[in-house]
């Protein structure tokens, strides 16, 4: 009786742990931006297949005005029976200009009377920015006033989403982090202020290699676990004439799973990384195997 009590303990001791590790593995983010809202106005089955199939448990999906909120809310409730949290994706390089806080307030005002009105199982988890003001005019005309604009966007929006209980993620491009800035919200660099003031950030980590991926997310992922904040990586599949070895468009589906099972393999022993993000569902459908 000992003997067979015994194997019973390694038995569930052994499947325990497989569960462990199997529910760990299923816990890492697998995200990505849905940048056309209107696919799950004209094909809501279709789209929700397609995260399904890549495995997705994370989509950032572009706030339309000019959607009605019951197909937010339906395509919510949907994905989330799934296991798909859904994201309120917003943001323009122009919201870091003099009006740019009109269409801030108006995504704000948006999303406080969508969560009102939902019940819980239709309401967004959070709320993803992309603001990317280096694409501004005003980054090269002047700088350090443009950096503070978009250091207010990102305090007044963690204010606004602390508000509504929801937390706040922004993208960010990995060459942040040798980026200074001196004003009035201190000194340092723009990547840690950033990893600071938001509740997680999505690098845009767009290389085609998995050490190149790994070199240019270091800075991160280790002022993320000072801070104790969230990283997620994220990798291009579209095409693009910004040069070699940015996008896995060429490579393909096949090639990039094994890249960024190298990347999360490396980086799992860290605290602060918490997935994968594919950029975007569009050029992902179109992806060669």
């Amino acid at each position: 009786m000992k003997k067979a009590a015994a194997v019973l303990v390694l038995v569930i001791l052994a499947f325990g742990g497989l569960g462990l590790n199997v529910h760990a593995a299923s816990s890492a983010v697998r995200a990505t931006w849905l940048w056309n809202p209107w696919m799950i106005v004209n094909d809501e089955a279709g789209t929700l297949a397609f995260l399904e199939s890549k495995q997705v448990n994370k989509v950032y999906v572009q706030i339309d005005r000019e959607i009605p909120m019951k197909i937010y809310r339906h395509f919510i409730t949907l994905a989330s029976a799934k296991g798909i949290e859904v994201y309120a994706l917003d943001g323009a390089p122009d919201w870091v200009g003099p009006k740019g806080t009109i269409n801030q307030n108006k995504l704000f005002n948006w999303l406080k009377n969508y969560q009102k009105g939902s019940k819980p199982e239709q309401q967004f988890a959070g709320i993803h920015l992309d603001i990317e003001p280096y694409l501004y005019k005003g980054w090269t005309a002047n700088q350090a006033a443009t950096v503070k604009s978009y250091q207010a966007l990102l305090s007044k929006a963690k204010t606004d989403a602390s508000g509504m209980n929801l937390p706040l993620e922004a993208d960010m491009p990995f060459w942040f982090d040798e980026m200074m800035y001196r004003n009035m919200y201190g000194k340092g660099t723009l990547a840690e202020w950033v990893i600071a003031n938001t509740d997680s950030v999505t690098i845009m980590a767009y290389r085609d290699r998995a050490p190149m991926i790994m070199d240019i997310v270091e800075k991160e992922i280790n002022l993320a676990g000072q801070y104790g904040k969230s990283l997620v990586i994220g990798v291009e599949t579209g095409q693009t004439d910004e040069g070699e070895g940015i996008t896995f468009f060429e490579e393909g589906e096949a090639f990039m799973n094994r890249e960024l099972k190298a990347v999360s393999d490396y980086y799992t022993g860290f605290p602060s990384f918490k997935g994968i993000a594919v950029h975007h569902v569009g050029s992902w459908m179109e992806l060669h195997p």
